[in-house]
């Protein structure tokens, strides 16, 4: 049995029973491989852009038995998948790549999108909020010494005012990973020397944890 790591598995527990996904930048491929073996998935695709990780994507696949399962495709984020697809995964980016990602992406507005940012989560929170997508599920992991958003949307047409709070913390709901928030408000502190104004996130955060 495929054993992910804590980040990963979040991603894959937010995949729906039978949805056919794409996993864009996939890596060693260890997403789709989990989504096929264990029968969650109806079809995956595993993309990404550049041969090396996709040809190690493959080794790892075939060595799972899973060749008819999984299919992988060379492309730059969605934009050489041609068959039909109902779920997005992009994980293990920077947010800003993410967003830059789903702007290039011309048919996701039927999708529901996986978005696990390993940087700067607060910009893909914006592109999606400011493209009328709804944040459903807004979770941070603890993965080893690590701490990860994770979260999950789907397009609703509605675009609704939004405030650097919102950016920052989105839909989460359990603040009770310290770490996290502590490690966050470091960062909007010192950014704040630089003539940022973080007050209203600083304050948001303060007041949840």
């Amino acid at each position: 049995m495929i054993k992910l790591s804590c980040r990963l598995q979040a991603v894959a527990d937010m995949v729906n029973e039978g949805a056919c996904v794409v996993d864009v930048g996939t890596d060693h491929g260890y997403i789709p491989a989990y989504l096929a073996e264990n029968q969650i998935a109806k079809s995956v695709i595993a993309c990404d852009i550049n041969e090396k990780p996709l040809m190690s994507c493959k080794r790892y696949i075939s060595s799972l038995g899973l060749d008819d399962r999984i299919k992988c495709v060379l492309s730059d984020g969605l934009k050489n998948i041609d068959v039909e697809y109902d779920t997005v995964i992009i994980a293990g980016m920077g947010g800003e790549l993410i967003a830059q990602l789903l702007q290039n992406a011309d048919n996701i507005r039927h999708c529901r999108l996986i978005i696990n940012p390993m940087t700067h989560p607060e910009l893909a929170r914006k592109w999606l909020y400011n493209n009328g997508f709804r944040i459903e599920n807004d979770i941070v992991v603890a993965d080893s010494n690590h701490h990860y958003s994770v979260l999950s949307a789907h397009y609703t047409s509605e675009v609704k005012e939004k405030s650097e709070v919102d950016y920052f913390l989105g839909e989460i709901s359990d603040f009770s990973d310290r770490e996290y928030f502590e490690h966050l408000l470091v960062y909007l502190k010192n950014k704040e020397k630089s003539g940022v104004d973080y007050s209203k996130v600083i304050s948001a955060i303060e007041g949840k944890i």
